[in-house]
């Protein structure tokens, strides 16, 4: 059974990206528009892996990864940051709130895919 990830960001452009990356290499892709929309779909199933962009309306990425870390299924569940900013402050916070990895916009997809890997398998 392919390894399940969702995807959090506020563009539906970018998420279209990393859909098809990630589709392409074999995974299965849940979409949220935002952090409270990945909560929420996070809360009825658990995934591989949470993606989640930083900057997002409703809820950013920091909080909804402090969210997911409060859930038991999600304590041990990577999650990976993919987002413009990319100073060591951001990075400090990222970490503090629990996230695995960093990955910067615009990415590359096969490095996102290798990332990927390297994390889930």
């Amino acid at each position: 059974m392919a390894k399940t990830i969702l995807a959090v960001d506020d563009s539906g452009s970018l998420r279209q990206m990393v859909v098809f990356s990630l589709r392409a290499a074999g995974y299965q892709v849940t979409e949220a528009v935002d952090g409270q929309d990945g909560l929420d779909k996070a809360k009825t199933q658990v995934f591989d892996l949470v993606l989640t962009d930083q900057n997002m309306p409703r809820m950013d990425g920091f909080t909804l990864i402090r969210s997911l870390r409060a859930l038991p299924t999600y304590q041990r569940v990577p999650i990976l940051v993919l987002t413009t900013e990319s100073s060591d402050e951001m990075k400090a916070k990222g970490r503090a709130a629990g996230a695995n990895g960093w990955l910067v916009k615009p990415f590359d997809p096969q490095r996102l895919t290798e990332v990927v890997r390297k994390v889930i398998g």
